[in-house]
């Protein structure tokens, strides 16, 4: 099926480009306020790396903290941020957390959006934090509620990268987040979904941003907005240009986005139209143990094992949150290893997504192993005394419970993975490393996207070099610059940052035309589609 209002010349109320969950919460607004929406998405699949995230959704002081009985408040989150980002962007700050309670509250008085409280703490020990955590996931979403749309949701990263769809049984955490998105925004009949559209350009006229340009596999369309345009689709962390011109450590190769989704098309644009731009040497950060086909798979939640630089020596709390523990790595003297023992039967002693297969990692040379510890020392290219010393001094802190070189498991977020039955010793962090044979998986610098971009206001409003609002230009998640700085508080924060930014930006869009959206006495404007660009 086509919509023949994509064709060159469409006009709709709302453009959002983009197909992640801060684009989707944008588009859902907009459609649920009765505004004519189009998400505009490069892939043939939408959800781009939400679609592959766990979903926790950082959103202070809501209704479903409430429902669980967390005592979480915005007040204590406010308490958080300013101890870990002080006033920098506190206009952003406190827009965030105003709307935060007000956005979930509106999402989930649609049936489709349903969320649940999940324990991960919060990343920094600071005033404020919640030790437990204050995130959210939404529930499962069984495929046949969401029919023949299922099929765009972009698969686990695992599955995408193989080329394989969803498995049987109900869609989870980020699937079921884009999913869940998709099905309520589809409901308004207010909401078209364009896949295989790559934004390259902006359209203005009189003082305005008024529409985009898009490459299809039809040829180019333009596509204009009578309210405004949001930029929502990543940033450019899959550009190897714009990360060697910025100073973006890692690489392309490592990141964790969809491959072909993020290569900085919609920075690139807005700079032309004067847009201002910030942190553009930042991201996301997390160790990834490199594949066999030199990709990276997102490692966190080590339960064993020490991680060494390439003079055989410890450099941080393996335990660490992975953006602080991606920031040492990135200080580091690489390559580096994770080096750990067979307790686990010669499986990687932490979670990794995309999951690892030992046996393909050890045939490749990503991974070695070794009999004795100055064997594997050779293997990986560290001095074979520094790392049986390295070992010898961690074993015995495992024993006495204690690290006093980088004081692992001393923190509620080192423990939450932590499984007392690996550690003989008091601290469940300390696990020795005693039973040979002995591996290494070459550890590299990972990032779940890149932090910064287009420089917008507490509206979301895009903004030129003299910090005035370009008209009718919006960013939200990855293709604007965070609030939150060189810092992440906790997991979710750049979905739930997304989120709210882009419903404060449609919210803004609708300002000027209250009381004139809508097609007809019920607001809905057309038939919903959901298809690609070739059907």
């Amino acid at each position: 099926m086509r919509d023949d209002r994509t064709e060159a010349g469409a006009t709709h109320d709302v453009i959002v480009v983009g197909s992640g969950a801060g684009a989707l919460t944008g588009a859902l607004v907009a459609a649920a306020d009765g505004l004519d929406t189009v998400v505009l998405e490069r892939t043939p699949l939408l959800g781009g790396t939400s679609a592959y995230s766990g979903a926790a959704c950082w959103l202070p002081g809501t209704q479903v903290q409430e429902r669980a009985g967390l005592g979480d408040s915005t007040e204590a989150a406010r308490t958080y941020l300013r101890a870990l980002v002080g006033d920098a962007g506190a206009d952003r700050r406190e827009a965030f957390l105003r709307h935060a309670p007000e956005l979930v509250a509106r999402l989930e008085s649609d049936p489709a959006v349903q969320f649940v409280w999940q324990a991960f703490p919060d990343y920094v020990a600071a005033p404020g934090r919640m030790d437990a955590g204050r995130s959210f996931v939404p529930r499962a979403l069984p495929q046949e509620e969401l029919g023949d749309l299922a099929r765009l949701v972009r698969p686990a990263v695992d599955r995408d990268r193989a080329g394989r769809g969803h498995p049987g049984g109900p869609l989870v955490q980020g699937r079921a987040l884009i999913g869940r998105l998709l099905l309520a925004a589809t409901r308004t009949g207010n909401a078209t979904v364009r896949t295989e559209h790559r934004v390259t350009g902006l359209i203005t006229g009189n003082g305005r941003v008024t529409g985009v340009e898009a490459r299809t596999p039809d040829g180019t369309v333009t596509v204009r907005a009578r309210h405004g345009v949001l930029l929502a689709a990543g940033g450019f962390e899959g550009d190897a240009a714009l990360r060697a011109e910025y100073g973006v450590p890692g690489s392309a190769a490592w990141s964790m986005a969809p491959s072909t989704a993020t290569t900085g098309d919609l920075l690139r644009a807005a700079v032309r139209l004067g847009a201002a731009t910030d942190l553009l040497d930042e991201a996301w950060w997390c160790p990834g143990t490199q594949r066999p086909d030199g990709s990276a798979a997102f490692t966190l939640g080590l339960r064993g094992g020490i991680v060494v630089d390439a003079a055989g020596q410890r450099f941080a709390n393996e335990s660490l949150p992975y953006d602080r523990m991606g920031r040492a790595l990135a200080a580091a003297r690489t390559p580096a290893h994770l080096v750990f023992d067979s307790r686990t039967g010669g499986a990687l002693p932490a979670v990794t997504v995309p999951p690892a297969d030992p046996a393909a990692h050890l045939e490749s040379g990503v991974w070695v192993k070794a009999d004795t510890l100055p064997e594997l020392a050779g293997l990986i290219g560290v001095p074979a005394d520094a790392l049986t010393g390295t070992v010898a001094r961690f074993n015995g802190h495992a024993a006495d419970g204690t690290d006093p070189d980088h004081h692992r498991g001393e923190d509620p977020y080192d423990r939450f993975f932590a499984d007392p039955r690996d550690a003989p010793g008091p601290n469940p962090c300390l696990v020795p490393l005693d039973r040979p044979p002995y591996y290494a998986a070459r550890v590299v610098l990972s990032d779940l996207g890149t932090k910064g971009g287009l420089r917008t206001d507490a509206r979301a409003r895009v903004l030129d070099a003299r910090g005035a609002p370009i008209p009718g230009l919006y960013a939200a998640g990855n293709t604007s610059a965070s609030f939150t700085g060189r810092v992440y508080p906790g997991p979710g924060v750049p979905i739930g940052t997304a989120m709210v930014f882009a419903s404060l930006a449609v919210r803004d869009m609708a300002l000027p035309a209250s009381g004139t959206a809508g097609g007809g006495p019920d607001g809905a404007r057309s038939t919903v589609t959901a298809l690609s660009a070739q059907d």
